[in-house]
């Protein structure tokens, strides 16, 4: 049985930032079968793959792009594998929102992943950047991580061999130098009091709903923070950006390194815009801003 085909999927329809024109085709992932034929399938398919969760962390030019759309379909929920008094081990695929990674740790009283509460996307997504917030990363709670490259198939590599770093991923072996997909990740959570996770999950929530603009059509921090002394929406700030628009997009009144689609925003003003602050904060403080958010060409 072949994979879910769609054709010309909008960029603009799968991105939490509303950007982007169209891709060849969108190839939907959900079986092991489906993976054994994806090297043939994108060679008829033609054009780049690019591997996408829920596109919270995207921005994509506008047009037509020579893509294959990679997702991940497997719907399934996390799944506790081994557990004792004072930890758990368990397995989560890559296509699991976040949202709902917390509400299971929450349920199940596992701590660790608090501070990842307000943010957007999907598991695969937050490997694959190490998100995290409050002094939390999902990196420090990986145990085992299963991928598919084109050369080797399914593979797994365990927590020695993996470096989550900021806003960043790799792991070692001659698999890394393709692209790749993050199928699933075995995490091992402390165990805590399921009250105190659902309490400090929401106090974090709201803390980021106070200044963050999590409602809007955002792709997220736009920037990596340089420094905890410098960081990027701080230095965005003194520059004049927050606030600031061009056409019809703008860097958040509430944060100044969040970038916002209003609504009728354009890939190109989103650049120019991204370059106007980097140029600026470099002339300013002498600092180079590197983008957090992942660009399309």
């Amino acid at each position: 049985m072949q994979p879910e085909i769609t054709y010309t999927p909008s960029l603009k329809q799968r991105t939490t930032l509303r950007l982007g024109g169209t891709a060849i085709a969108e190839v939907l992932l959900s079986t092991d079968s489906h993976f054994a034929q994806l090297s043939d399938l994108l060679k008829k398919l033609g054009g780049r793959p690019f591997v996408l969760g829920r596109g919270s962390n995207i921005l994509a030019n506008d047009g037509e792009l020579p893509l294959v759309l990679l997702r991940l379909q497997c719907t399934d929920k996390p799944t506790l594998l081994d557990a004792d008094e004072s930890c758990a081990l368990i397995s989560v695929s890559g296509d699991v929102p976040l949202p709902v990674l917390l509400s299971y740790a929450a349920e199940q009283g596992l701590g660790g992943l608090e501070g990842l509460a307000g943010i957007p996307g999907t598991l695969g997504g937050a490997v694959a950047m190490n998100a995290g917030s409050f002094g939390s990363e999902i990196g420090n709670f990986l145990t085992e991580v299963e991928f598919y490259a084109p050369e080797t198939g399914l593979f797994r590599k365990s927590k020695h061999e993996i470096n989550p770093m900021y806003r960043n991923f790799s792991f070692s072996g001659q698999e890394s130098a393709a692209w790749h997909i993050i199928c699933r990740a075995t995490l091992k959570l402390p165990r805590k009091d399921p009250e105190a996770v659902r309490a400090q999950m929401q106090a974090n929530f709201q803390k980021k709903q106070a200044t963050q603009p999590l409602s809007a059509a955002s792709a997220g921090c736009a920037f990596k923070n340089p420094s905890p002394e410098f960081p990027a929406g701080l230095l965005l700030e003194r520059c004049g950006f927050k606030g600031k628009k061009l056409g019809g997009m703008m860097f958040s009144p509430l944060h100044a390194n969040f970038l916002v689609n209003q609504g009728n925003g354009t890939s190109a003003q989103a650049m120019e815009l991204l370059n106007a602050a980097k140029n600026t904060v470099k002339k300013n403080f002498g600092i180079d801003l590197e983008l957090e958010v992942k660009t399309i060409p």
